[in-house]
């Protein structure tokens, strides 16, 4: 894990704080060979330079946001923004799924909408393959 994001977590509140070192370690673990960064603010996984998942504190809850969530085969994500994007919100480190999140970190890997040339694209997004 990148040492931004072990600083991110640190400023945390407590409770925050559990629920994204929960989050970091699971990502982390199901994606080895991801890139992780403090990205606009957030710590983000990527691969390939494609933005995968990452998390942020928002007023309330801490948000699991995964780039290609709305196309994934496993459920219990909702739509975020106007792409393709899809999030789930904790308020406890207890109401982490091991299984849903393993389930989407899986779909993660091989469902990816092209972000990192999006702009090049004029903001169509297309399907990695």
């Amino acid at each position: 894990m990148h040492a931004d994001t072990r600083a991110y977590n640190a400023a945390l509140a407590p409770t925050d704080r559990a629920i994204a070192k929960a989050l970091a370690a699971r990502i982390d673990a199901a994606l080895p060979d991801a890139e992780n960064k403090v990205w606009h603010a957030h710590p983000v996984w990527f691969l390939d330079g494609n933005p995968i998942v990452g998390y942020g504190k928002l007023k309330g809850c801490m948000r699991l946001l995964f780039w290609s969530g709305q196309s994934f085969r496993a459920k219990g994500l909702t739509k975020e923004g106007s792409f393709k994007a899809a999030e789930k919100r904790y308020t406890s480190v207890d109401e982490i799924d091991d299984a849903a999140l393993a389930a989407w970190l899986a779909d993660a890997r091989v469902i990816q909408w092209d972000y990192d040339h999006m702009v090049r694209r004029k903001g169509n997004l297309v399907r990695r393959v």
